[in-house]
């Protein structure tokens, strides 16, 4: 039924606690020096009577960092009291663990000045000797008068180290007062001293077996027997051989019976006396503590009794229904038992920290007093019963709360640990790599505050960078910072230094990586590359093309590096660029660089640069014979170029390595093949592979798909040259004109009516014969909504930049071709394909390359193309251009063809379209003919 604290266990620690706190002192001896210092000037020491008890409080602010030794004053002599005489003559002593220090005397006790058992002067020194300075004692005289004639026919007092009982004795009228002053004068005298005056003669001690013992032999085993002016007293220590253990109610006492036999003038007399005191019955919940004591206490009482007084107390002190009332305690009887509640964390009482197995736990320590006063129905003789308890709940885990404040996107964390008692101190910080004191983390700029609540308890934080080095990191995806903090708090408990530790792992994540980034330029020979670091620094592989850019690589592509970038120059010949196209006049090489993560397989950023290089791919030169260079291609890789040959396969090449094949022949000569026409002469050739070519045998090649490559030389008939594309110098870049909302159209020029290759913005201004077809193309640009239509409202050409220049030429009028034109306006349809996803977001035309005159004289060899394109809902009904490209033939143009002055239609939208401006750039005529 009762969690049980047994006293004996209890009084083992007391007996520890005060012989640490003498034991060093007494070895020191008697010749220190003595400073005395009377009561009132001594803050922290204060004194009172508790009823049978004189108490004396000591404050910590006093003994702090000192040892205490406590000697009784008996007249002239100080004796030392250590735990074993403390016990034996009625001293007890309370001290927490910070100094606050309890000293009861009982005012029955040994050394205490007793007169006619209603005036009592008690007189205590207390020694302090300091830790850091033995030689510096202070001492402190104590002297205290306690008056008290409630005495009760039989006085027991249950104390932490010892049980006391004493009894009335009927001292007959005859008795002279001088023998009673006799017996006053020699009962307190220090016990070992012959008892033959005393009055008492021997004793006997019940096991329950009887054990006889005269008073010497009782005092040197540890027991107190002596008579005062009108009392028999009794004392014995716990644990004593002559007292034993008895359950009452389910309660554990410890009990002590003798029976003393005294000399009294009229004869021998015999007194029983008995005490016991509960060394269990206390009940612990989370929050209140339950002392049960037996209402009964069968072996003090016999028959009937009555219970005249029931009082509580803490510390040894009354306390009335008021004060017990605000403090939660509560005082009640059951048919068994009186019972005690005392609420955990009461103001009287005090928590202590512990850390059995390194983790936090605390305890809670009360002193609850009761006191009974009853009367026996059969000798009306009244019993005080009063004990001193102290309690100490079991120990209850406090493992500490952590809040983990971080906010990620302050880079900082930020955690508080607690609550603690007020006795624990936070000593070092262990991190993943180093330990830290407090201290040493403030001065290293990690923040450490400790934190003080008004109920005693204090908490901890911390706040950490998370750029500092004990901050690790992880990248679980490209752009994503995992940072971990793992930490272990190192405490320790005071006063005793006791260690114990908490670990705490903090986890962030933030999306705060800064990615490398690549850019590159290209001039004529070589292309420039520049990476950026971002903000993890240079933690990254450098592919160029297929290879790990490693220092030798870097030598070669004279590599430059800082802090924050790094640098190559790559030549369009070397290895690691590939080459995707061949012109006549230019081979476009593009390179590849990729930066690789290769602990978690990541492409952090890449660039495919592709460039057009001016290259000559065929010459043809006055005197016959032609040059041309074969090139191995990206969409060929398995192509050896020696294996490359000319119509006639003995024609091989002249030079060859991995990547090119020159050629070099007469054009009478290699399967060279030639026709005339107007004023032109062609010669034709081909490079190719060429296998199995004897008659009746199937083709097979391991080269996919097929190579091949025309070779042409045009001639003017007694004006050899050369015929290439030559594009003049960049004047301005094709550019749109962008009207509101987000729709953009862009018209570009195809190389031809495949539609497959255009002209890029370096490539003008175009270069171009007379009558020679021109490929236009305008797109919708950007968009995925399929409701979208493309319509070309007009398209005109003009002599300049200025889309509203003179003269113009009108091409598309009202969405259809002009019909003024001898040389029609052709719209090639467009389909679904690899690159084009929706049709209708694409709208072609092709035309004739044509200039402007007047009279026979050519006004400028270039000219400009402008659109009106219209952008509409491909479901509406609407008129107007949102109809569809040409779906109804607009009438003819007022303009003329060989006309200054060109007319334009008025421009019309509806509501469902959004109208927008686009130009070509300049298109140059090469070698004019003005004839048809």
């Amino acid at each position: 039924m009762f969690t049980c604290v047994r006293r004996n266990m209890r009084t083992l620690e007391d007996v520890v606690l005060w012989g640490f706190m003498v034991a060093a002192v007494i070895t020191l001896g008697q010749s220190r020096p003595n400073t005395k210092l009377n009561l009132q000037s001594s803050s922290g020491l204060q004194s009172d009577c508790a009823g049978n008890l004189m108490r004396l409080l000591l404050d910590k602010a006093l003994a702090v960092g000192s040892q205490l030794e406590v000697e009784a004053i008996n007249g002239t002599q100080h004796i030392v009291l250590t735990p074993s005489l403390a016990a034996q003559c009625g001293y007890s002593m309370e001290s927490d663990p910070w100094g606050n220090t309890r000293i009861y005397t009982s005012l029955m006790g040994c050394y205490v000045d007793n007169k006619e058992d209603t005036t009592f002067n008690v007189g205590l020194r207390l020694r302090l000797f300091n830790h850091q300075s033995p030689s510096k004692v202070a001492s402190h005289d104590v002297s205290q008068t306690c008056s008290y004639s409630r005495w009760a026919t039989r006085e027991i007092l249950c104390d932490r180290n010892y049980m006391e009982v004493s009894h009335h004795m009927a001292t007959p009228a005859a008795q002279s007062k001088g023998q009673a002053q006799d017996d006053k004068d020699d009962a307190n005298a220090i016990p070992g001293e012959s008892g033959e005056a005393h009055g008492i003669w021997k004793m006997t001690f019940f096991t329950p077996e009887p054990v006889p013992m005269v008073l010497a032999e009782a005092r040197q085993a540890g027991y107190t027997a002596m008579t005062t002016s009108a009392r028999l007293v009794m004392r014995s220590p716990y644990n004593m051989a002559e007292t034993y253990s008895e359950e009452v109610a389910g309660i554990p006492m410890e009990v002590f019976r003798v029976s003393a036999y005294y000399k009294a003038p009229h004869g021998l007399s015999v007194v029983n006396l008995a005490a016991a005191c509960p060394t269990g019955g206390v009940l612990f919940t989370e929050d209140v503590i339950s002392w049960y004591v037996p209402r009964r206490v069968t072996p003090l009482v016999d028959g009937t009794f009555k219970t005249l007084e029931m009082l509580m107390g803490i510390n040894g002190q009354r306390l009335d229904k008021s004060q017990m009332t605000a403090r939660g305690y509560t005082l009640s009887v059951t048919d068994f038992h009186i019972v005690i509640e005392i609420p955990v964390g009461s103001p009287d009482g005090y928590y202590k920290s512990h850390a059995p197995d390194y983790q936090y736990h605390i305890t809670y320590s009360v002193e609850p007093m009761l006191e009974v006063l009853w009367k026996a129905d059969d000798t009306q003789d009244e019993t005080r019963y009063k004990v001193l308890f102290p309690i100490t709940t079991p120990l209850m885990p406090r493992p500490p709360h952590v809040k983990d404040d971080t906010v990620p996107e302050n880079r900082m964390f930020s955690v508080h640990l607690g609550t603690f008692l007020h006795d624990v101190e936070l000593k070092n910080i262990t991190f993943s790599t180093v330990v830290l004191t407090v201290e040493e983390c403030n001065a290293g700029g990690f923040a450490v505050q400790e934190h003080r609540f008004p109920n005693g308890t204090k908490s901890f934080s911390l706040k950490v960078p998370f750029d500092a080095n004990v901050v690790l990191k992880h990248n679980p995806e490209p752009l994503v910072t995992v940072y971990f903090l793992p930490l272990v708090f190192g405490f320790v408990l005071l006063p005793e230094e006791t260690a114990f530790a908490h670990s705490v792992d903090l986890q962030a994540s933030l999306q705060d990586v800064v990615l490398p980034t690549i850019t590159g330029t290209c001039d004529q020979n070589v292309f420039y590359i520049s990476v950026k670091y971002g903000n993890r620094g240079p933690d990254f592989q450098t592919l160029v093309g297929y290879q790990q850019l490693t220092p030798d690589l870097g030598e070669i592509y004279n590599t430059k590096v800082n802090d924050t970038h790094f640098s190559l120059v790559v030549p369009y010949t070397a290895t690691d660029a590939a080459y995707e196209l061949m012109t006549s006049d230019s081979i476009r090489a593009r390179l590849d660089i990729l930066l690789w993560d290769p602990n978690n397989n990541w492409v952090l950023s890449d660039l495919y640069l592709a460039c057009s290089f001016p290259l000559k791919a065929t010459e043809c030169h006055p005197n016959g014979t032609m040059t041309a260079m074969a090139v191995k291609v990206e969409s060929v890789p398995n192509l050896v170029p020696s294996m490359l040959t000319l119509k006639d396969q003995s024609c091989k090449p002249v030079f060859s390595n991995d990547r090119f094949a020159q050629f070099s022949f007469s054009v009478d000569s290699c399967g060279t093949t030639r026709m005339f026409f107007d004023n032109y002469m062609l010669y034709e050739n081909e490079i190719g592979l060429y296998y199995n070519n004897k008659k009746g045998v199937a083709y097979t090649s391991p080269v996919d798909p097929d190579y091949r490559q025309k070779v042409s030389c045009y001639y003017v008939v007694n004006d050899t040259q050369t015929f290439s594309y030559n594009p003049g110098t960049i004047s301005k870049e094709p550019a749109a004109e962008i009207g509101s909302g987000h729709l953009m159209v862009q018209m570009r020029l195809a190389d031809d009516s495949s539609y497959e290759y255009y002209y890029q913005a370096e490539d003008y201004p175009v270069v171009s014969y007379l009558r020679q077809p021109l490929f236009f193309e305008v797109e919708l640009m950007h968009s995925t909504d399929p409701q979208l239509a493309l319509t070309l409202e007009n398209c005109w050409a003009t002599l300049h930049e200025d889309r509203t220049s003179l003269p113009s030429w009108d091409i598309i009028v009202d969405c259809c071709e002009n019909n003024d034109d001898r040389y029609v306006t052709i719209f090639p349809p467009v389909v679904s394909d690899s690159r084009v996803a929706i049709p209708s977001h694409l709208k072609r035309f092709s035309m004739k390359m044509f200039t402007f005159t007047k009279g026979e004289d050519v006004l400028k060899e270039e000219i400009y193309v402008h659109c009106d394109a219209v952008v509409c809902d491909s479901n509406s009904q609407a008129e107007g251009s949102c109809r569809g490209q040409c779906v109804n033939p607009a009438g003819t143009s007022d303009s003329r063809y060989q006309g200054m002055k060109g007319v334009k239609r008025e421009r019309r939208s509806t509501d469902l379209s959004k109208q927008r401006q686009i130009s070509s750039g300049p298109i140059v005529l090469l070698n004019m003919q003005t004839s048809e």
